[in-house]
């Protein structure tokens, strides 16, 4: 009897797997599961302005797989480079696949999902793959409100009238030429497609508990409320996208619905840095978070706001 309790405690701390997560910028996060290294999204590196999150794609030496939700640049880059140093496999759209082609990753090491997929990650992790939406990124100045600023309006537009006559993305007129120069030539060098490929998200599913990561402000909400997650990374940029329609409300009102179906213990916040100053708007300072936090606890009391800097190794399931 000893020796059976001995051997039951003995393999519960086999199976006991620490997780960690670190932050590093924009919606990028690496998960860290017992072994196991997963990158969430890649774009580490970024324009000349924006904050350094003290680590590039190049300078990644472990990763075993890399979930892309989608294919624009502030999401895929460094895909490339993370993918040919370390033999990751990387699981996105079929958009996101054909970029990595065309950048050179093996084709064997690419897995298209579009949502409804089940990916083994290891013996004990595993990843389900829901299809997901886009911001509303048709609308001009999108990224310019406050986390708790409503937007209304912009319902029951086609896709033919909501891309004719949006204007070109215009730089503030007091924006240095070498900042735009700067960013002008970002885009130009910098992995990615002007095509969404299919939004998607996540559910990472471990021993000790799940994880959803989604790195863009929109959802199916039919998807959605089917989920529990015991952790949730929300992408909070832009005028969120509700079942093909843009948001009457906030961001707030935004992460306050998603945690409200999820029903997580903690939260994590994506894409809310200042990615690429001065186009993108920083989210992530106490003021601009409070909002976030107080709705979070009027509708899920209980559950943490976690609000870690880049690197910070965050302990989950603890």
């Amino acid at each position: 009897m000893i020796q059976l309790q001995y051997l039951s405690k003995n393999r519960e701390e086999i199976n006991k797997m620490e997780t960690h997560v670190d932050w590093l910028g924009c919606a990028t996060f690496r998960l860290k599961i017992g072994e196991l290294t997963i990158f969430l999204d890649t774009y580490m590196d970024r324009v000349p302005s924006a904050p350094k999150v003290g680590l590039t794609a190049e300078n990644v030496t472990e990763a075993n797989f890399i979930l892309i939700g989608h294919s624009h640049f502030d999401h895929i880059a460094g895909a490339e480079t993370i993918a040919l140093n370390t033999g990751a496999t990387v699981i996105g759209s079929t958009e996101t696949t054909n970029v990595l082609k065309g950048a050179g990753v093996d084709s064997r090491k690419l897995r298209i999902a579009q949502g409804g997929e089940r990916y083994k990650l290891n013996e004990s992790v595993s990843v389900k793959v829901f299809p997901s939406l886009h911001s509303c990124i048709w609308i001009p100045k999108t990224f310019d409100a406050g986390t708790n600023e409503p937007q209304t309006g912009h319902l029951y537009v086609t896709e033919d009238e909501r891309w004719c006559c949006r204007p070109p993305a215009n730089f503030p007129d007091s924006t240095d030429p070498k900042l735009i120069a700067d960013i002008k030539k970002h885009r130009e060098n910098t992995l990615g497609s002007n095509q969404i490929g299919g939004a998607l998200c996540f559910l990472i599913e471990t021993p000790e508990g799940s994880i959803f990561f989604q790195d863009t402000s929109g959802c199916w909400t039919g998807i959605i409320s089917d989920i529990r997650a015991d952790v949730a990374i929300l992408a909070m940029a832009g005028r969120p996208n509700i079942d093909g329609e843009p948001i009457q409300g906030s961001l707030a009102d935004y992460i306050g619905m998603m945690v409200s179906m999820l029903k997580p213990k903690s939260v994590f916040l994506g894409h809310h840095d200042d990615w690429m100053p001065p186009t993108t708007r920083d989210h992530s300072s106490d003021a601009s978070l409070a909002p976030i936090r107080e709705r979070i606890s009027l509708v899920r009391p209980g559950t943490e706001l976690v609000t870690p800097g880049y690197l910070d190794n965050t302990s989950l399931f603890v």
